[in-house]
């Protein structure tokens, strides 16, 4: 998969989406440092271990660069920014019984515009798998030649 990149000048806004979570009960923030434990646990349970360590990454920053999303309190999503290279997006998840409801996106937007705030002009999606989705709601640009890009001789699990 190609990494992709984002002009974080040219951000969609993101109130409206939150709003529309919010009403059906679904907040997405900033992780704070006591929940990081129970954020690595759900992410460990749903996805991979590369995701939990790269998730843990991001709960050493300060501040911390892991978005949540909950409904009624309980973890439905995930997403990381700066977690295995500066200025890169990514590892991100949403629960199976959430996607649809426009979580992913919020997620998604939340960092890109906490990229943004920290002074960043552009973001680099890593590995990008959904590219159409990136295209479609940042006008993500797939990155020539970046395949496999900073995961090249990566440690996988035997």
């Amino acid at each position: 998969m190609s990494d992709m990149l984002v002009a974080l000048y040219r951000l969609p806004e993101q109130d409206s989406g939150l709003e529309r979570l919010k009403a059906n009960s679904i907040v997405v923030r900033r992780a704070i440092a006591p929940e990081k434990l129970q954020v690595l646990d759900w992410v460990r349970s749903h996805f991979s271990q590369p995701w939990v360590d790269e998730c843990d990454v991001a709960f050493a920053r300060q501040p911390v660069t892991c978005y949540i999303a909950l409904e009624h309190g309980k973890m439905i999503g995930f997403a990381c920014y700066e977690a295995t290279c500066r200025n890169f997006f990514g590892p991100t998840g949403v629960s199976p019984s959430a996607r649809g409801k426009g979580v992913g996106t919020a997620l998604l937007m939340a960092c890109m515009h906490a990229m943004r705030a920290d002074g960043y002009g552009y973001a680099i999606i890593g590995s990008a798998g959904p590219v159409d989705f990136y295209k479609r709601t940042l006008g993500a640009v797939e990155i020539e030649n970046s395949t496999p890009g900073i995961y090249e001789g990566m440690l996988r699990a035997e």
